[in-house]
């Protein structure tokens, strides 16, 4: 269905009539602001680089360093909660020695 003039006319003054005059600029000024913060939002999640690394995990079956870590820590008897990755993997090795 295609809106002509008369009936945008129509449209017009019914969003007169349940939003007044003062209230139409506040609201056509928030739905720009929306649409820009959607847009800035949008360009942020497009050129986040943690996209990368996740089609990376996700290339290795889903198996990030951490995990790979953690499963190795777990199959050597080393508790890993409250350590980096970095100084359980220092405890990997040096348990391996």
């Amino acid at each position: 269905m295609r809106f002509g003039p008369f009936e945008i006319m129509i449209l017009l003054a019914i969003f007169f009539l349940l939003f007044g005059a003062e209230r139409l600029p506040k609201l056509a000024r928030a739905a720009g602001q929306s649409k820009g913060e959607f847009h800035k939002g949008l360009k942020e999640v497009v050129a986040d680089p943690s996209t990368a690394n996740t089609e990376a995990d996700l290339e290795a079956g889903g198996k990030t360093k951490a995990v790979e870590i953690a499963q190795k820590a777990e199959e050597a008897g080393i508790d890993p909660s409250g350590k980096t990755t970095e100084e359980v993997a220092e405890e990997i090795a040096k348990s391996e020695e």
